[in-house]
């Protein structure tokens, strides 16, 4: 289990951190010239964070994995407590404040794809419960893909549910990539329980100032027909 270090993402939205912000040295502003720049819309136990990150290898998958921090362009910051923004020109974002990121870029290299199944499971990190479905070798245990080597661990078809603003939130997400050391449980799940009809939850573009999500609002103890 990794110590969760939040102390730069809860004092921007605490208002305690300085302006300045991360300037990259020159031969990483020369590297990143060759990059694709893609979405990045993550979950943090305290925040949803949006910006754009420069995307070097095939997958963003891939990158979660391999690497330890993040440099974001144009972020913007909606705390869960009260759907409070902040903008910041540049962050870094450590993998370990990540709870789960939404999928985005390129798929990758299709040769380099093995045939797997899908499977329905649930799953709880910090704040958030997700249901979707993971990918692994017909006949194998989904639930082993959360206890293996890889920290970060892709979904599909996935929804999410969260308290933000005093209000439970549910909404669909699609691909999404789970960070295994907040998970709390995971269990196997049913089609029914991941095939719910929700709205979708809309990528907020910081540089657009588009504040404006598109999730439903249920009252406490409302469920979702199939849902939890």
């Amino acid at each position: 289990m990794v110590d969760r270090g939040f102390a730069g993402l809860r004092d921007w939205l605490a208002g305690e951190t300085e302006g300045e912000a991360y300037a990259p040295a020159a031969h990483e502003a020369a590297e990143s010239r060759s990059d694709r720049e893609v979405e990045f819309s993550a979950y943090t136990e305290d925040c949803r964070l949006f910006g754009f990150l420069r995307l070097a290898g095939e997958r963003l998958s891939d990158a979660l994995n391999e690497l330890d921090e993040f440099h974001l362009d144009s972020v913007l910051l909606v705390a869960l407590e009260d759907n409070r923004a902040i903008e910041v020109h540049d962050l870094v974002v450590s993998r370990d404040e990540l709870i789960a990121v939404r999928a985005a870029g390129p798929r990758g290299n299709a040769a380099r794809r093995i045939r797997t199944r899908p499977s329905p499971v649930a799953v709880k990190a910090g704040p958030y419960v997700v249901r979707g479905y993971v990918h692994g070798p017909p006949g194998g245990d989904p639930l082993r893909r959360f206890r293996g080597s890889r920290p970060m661990v892709p979904m599909t078809e996935a929804w999410i549910e969260y308290e933000a603003g005093g209000s439970q939130h549910r909404a669909r997400v699609g691909p999404l990539i789970v960070n295994t050391a907040f998970v709390d449980w995971v269990e196997r799940a049913t089609e029914t329980d991941v095939r719910v009809d929700l709205p979708v939850e809309m990528r907020i573009d910081p540089r657009a100032k588009d504040m404006t999500g598109n999730v439903r609002i249920v009252e406490r103890g409302q469920r979702v027909a199939g849902g939890g």
